[in-house]
């Protein structure tokens, strides 16, 4: 949420990781930021002004922010095409050189604004570009100090169930600002449904609560809140909780063990689900095509029908009987092939081969460009 110290934390394990000599490539995904306290490998600053997409498209600050994320979301390939050289084993060095190092670790920091990124559809290109490629893991920063109020939270809990349903990717809570307060109570208060209870019973008794920020309150939110601990049980189970301070760069090892953890857990268990949807949609992709082939051609054989009924010339009508007779051996001959026809028929099944080598191309093409039926048909100057 804003103000839980994201930017800050940033910049803690990008300065922790140099420190280990274990350089992060840093991409900044936030276009309304204005400046940041870490070097950023790839900024989306550097290719969308925020401020002329807001001027251009007359819109405000978060569909500013949405617009720019949909024009950045457009390079995603070239984005991809850069980590995957960097993560890559470099060359040998030369001789009397230092042998580079391949990056182990991407950071990417996001929009602060939830609804933007995770709800939109570029932030769903990118999450899912990104763990396309590499293991991904997603961290979401609570503010300890305000989450001591039970009702703040519950709604933390709630915004991270919700992230972890939509992006279906590994979570960890990093409780932030434990400088300030101890995060031991939010690991309680997820384990212990009593504790829970406890802290709700003492915050109705006291409503203004003792650190000043109020309390969940009686009536109907004391019940909701109770309600919500229970369901959320399950939920729980799937989280990593890491208490960390990002002014002292305390509980920054734990964070790193958990990311170690919850990548082998993406390898284990959400890989497999994600090549499955990828799957699912390759053959969708080519249900599509072989459909769109099947239109068209029964598309041109209908036109090619009516054209060569147009042309034909119109019969005239027989005088004589003799002259009826002379039609009804045309007719007859009617059931011979028309040669021409069968020049469509093998038109046809050249079109055909040739569109499914198109498309065999396009399977193998590592750029990934779509080359749809359309596209084949403009490039081939048919019809």
């Amino acid at each position: 949420m804003a103000g839980s110290g994201k930017t800050t934390f940033m910049q803690r394990i990008n300065s922790y990781l140099h420190a280990k000599h274990d350089p992060p490539y840093v991409i900044n995904l936030d276009p309304a930021v204005r400046n940041v306290p870490f070097e950023a490998n790839i900024d989306i600053r550097d290719s969308v002004n925020y401020k002329e997409v807001m001027k251009q498209y007359n819109l405000g600050p978060n569909g500013g922010i949405l617009t720019s994320l949909n024009l950045f979301a457009t390079k995603i390939d070239q984005i991809l095409a850069l980590l995957e050289k960097r993560t890559a084993a470099p060359p040998p060095a030369k001789p009397g050189e230092p042998q580079a190092k391949p990056v182990r670790n991407i950071i990417v920091d996001t929009p602060g604004q939830i609804e933007v990124f995770v709800w939109s559809a570029s932030g769903d290109i990118l999450l899912g570009s990104l763990a396309s490629s590499f293991p991904t893991v997603i961290a979401y920063i609570i503010d300890t100090p305000r989450t001591a109020s039970t009702s703040t939270f519950m709604s933390n809990m709630l915004y991270a169930c919700s992230i972890l349903y939509k992006t279906k990717l590994p979570m960890i809570l990093v409780c932030n600002k434990t400088d300030v307060k101890d995060a031991e109570f939010v690991e309680e208060w997820m384990t212990d449904f009593e504790a829970f209870q406890a802290a709700l019973r003492e915050e109705e008794e006291n409503p203004e609560g003792g650190d000043g920020l109020g309390g969940g309150g009686s009536g109907y939110m004391g019940s909701l809140l109770n309600s919500m601990s229970l369901v959320l049980e399950e939920f729980y189970s799937h989280l990593s909780v890491v208490g960390v301070s990002s002014m002292t760069g305390e509980g920054v090892d734990d964070f790193f063990a958990a990311v170690r953890e919850k990548a082998a857990e993406f390898e284990r268990d959400y890989k497999p689900e994600l090549e499955r949807r990828r799957q699912q949609r390759e053959e969708e992709k080519k249900g599509k095509q072989e459909k769109d082939l099947n239109r068209l051609l029964k598309d041109m054989n209908v036109s090619t029908a009516s054209s060569s009924k147009q042309t034909k010339p119109p019969k005239a009508e027989p005088e004589t009987i003799s002259d009826m007779e002379d039609e009804d051996d045309d007719d007859d001959d009617g059931d011979l092939v028309d040669p021409d026809e069968e020049d469509d028929d093998e038109e046809k099944d050249g079109l055909t081969q040739r569109y499914q080598q198109a498309l065999k191309d396009s399977e193998s093409n590592p750029h990934g460009d779509d080359f749809s039926f359309a596209r084949y048909m403009h490039k081939a100057n048919i019809g």
